[in-house]
């Protein structure tokens, strides 16, 4: 068994010092490489629907593909200063909740909160469409390692929707927005993991429970938010499949981890903490205090002061501890994921739906597509 030092590289794991430590060295480079040894499997069982849950999912996927090119409304004008400046207001302001004197921001101008609204703005979808590439690496690798053909029909489907999802993103920020970012270092390292273990159940743990929850969790709290039509839009786009890839893994992983010992759902365990904590990590968007030229941690203590950013971060397991919750793995054992879900402020999502039984919630409707 594995200490908190072990998983994350530290025992506190709010040590503000060791998140800032972790950074990229390489953000210039455009390929970044990662070792695998997964086996490539196949099945000469072609019994098509032996997994009825999962052949339900495959039928769904395949009704519900979408075109980003055509079935967007792409010639909306978008003024980002103005969605910023909206985006503020429904929190009552830049500011609030914030206590500014004795810092760098004590002088700040709406000119330099607006700033800081569009490199948040750039940044946050930058690390959506980093992401989507790792669930585009990590569903391909799933298709070539896991052993049932249910899985590798749903599996291929979800390749194609990944590469939608990189698409989206990217053109948003080309054509929208102000500006890339290059991956967080939590974020690769998190991703880094996940492609790196050859157990195909750990792809499956770490992409379509851990990082498609929060993704799910993020799609739907910006939805929520955002004044901007585009961005609603594509957002509920995304949001129809990536409830459908939460459910895949819920699915697959209720199946196969009744099957294994506590000292294998012990390792389960640890693996689902360390990515909590890495994208609890990531959100701290160190890389935009950088752009904007003040001291990131000084920076970082000020804004978790803000109700909107601890929301926010919270409502980011609201999908990932009840999908932990249906798959066993909270209590297994001795309870050590409960445990740590508490430490992170967290546990009380465990009774929220689990996401294996409400993405038929999130299929898209007629009045959520494009009129012809």
């Amino acid at each position: 068994m594995s200490s908190t030092e072990d998983i994350i590289g530290r025992t506190d794991i709010d040590d503000l010092e060791a998140i800032l430590s972790i950074t990229n060295t390489d953000v210039d480079d455009v390929v970044h490489a990662v070792d695998q040894h997964a086996d490539a499997i196949f099945t000469w069982d072609y019994d098509k629907g032996r997994r009825a849950g999962l052949n339900k999912l495959y039928e769904k996927a395949k009704k519900s593909q979408w075109n980003a090119e055509t079935d967007l409304p792409w010639e909306t004008e978008v003024d980002q200063e103005s969605v910023v400046m909206a985006n503020a207001a429904q929190f009552g302001g830049f500011t609030v909740g914030m206590d500014l004197s004795g810092t760098p921001f004590a002088k700040w101008t709406d000119k330099e909160w607006v700033q800081l609204g569009k490199e948040s703005q750039n940044w946050t979808l930058s690390q959506f469409m980093h992401g989507e590439q790792g669930a585009l690496i990590c569903t391909a690798k799933i298709v070539e390692s896991v052993p049932w053909i249910d899985a590798k029909y749903y599996a291929a489907t979800q390749v194609m929707d990944e590469a939608r999802h990189v698409e989206v993103f990217a053109k948003y920020l080309d054509t929208k927005l102000s500006g890339h970012y290059p991956i967080n270092a939590h974020l690769r390292l998190l991703l880094d993991d996940i492609i790196r273990d050859s157990r195909w159940d750990m792809t499956y743990l770490g992409m379509q429970i851990m990082v498609e929850g929060l993704a799910l969790a993020a799609f739907g709290f910006i939805h929520q938010l955002t004044t901007e039509p585009l961005l609603k839009q594509l957002l509920r786009y995304v949001m129809s499949d990536e409830a459908r890839h939460v459910a895949f893994g819920v699915l697959s992983l209720q199946e196969y981890y009744q099957g294994l010992s506590n000292a294998e759902l012990r390792e389960r365990q640890e693996f689902a903490f360390e990515a909590a904590v890495r994208m609890r990590d990531r959100f701290l968007q160190q890389e935009v205090w950088d752009r904007m030229g003040v001291d990131v941690k000084e920076a970082v203590q000020l804004v978790m002061q803000a109700p909107d950013r601890m929301l926010f971060q919270q409502m980011l397991f609201s999908k990932i501890v009840p999908n932990c919750k249906k798959l066993g793995l909270i209590d297994a054992g001795d309870g050590w994921l409960r445990e740590k879900f508490t430490e992170l402020g967290v546990i009380a999502f465990e009774n929220w739906e689990d996401t294996g039984s409400e993405y038929d919630a999130f299929a898209l409707g007629d009045t959520d597509k494009r009129s012809a």
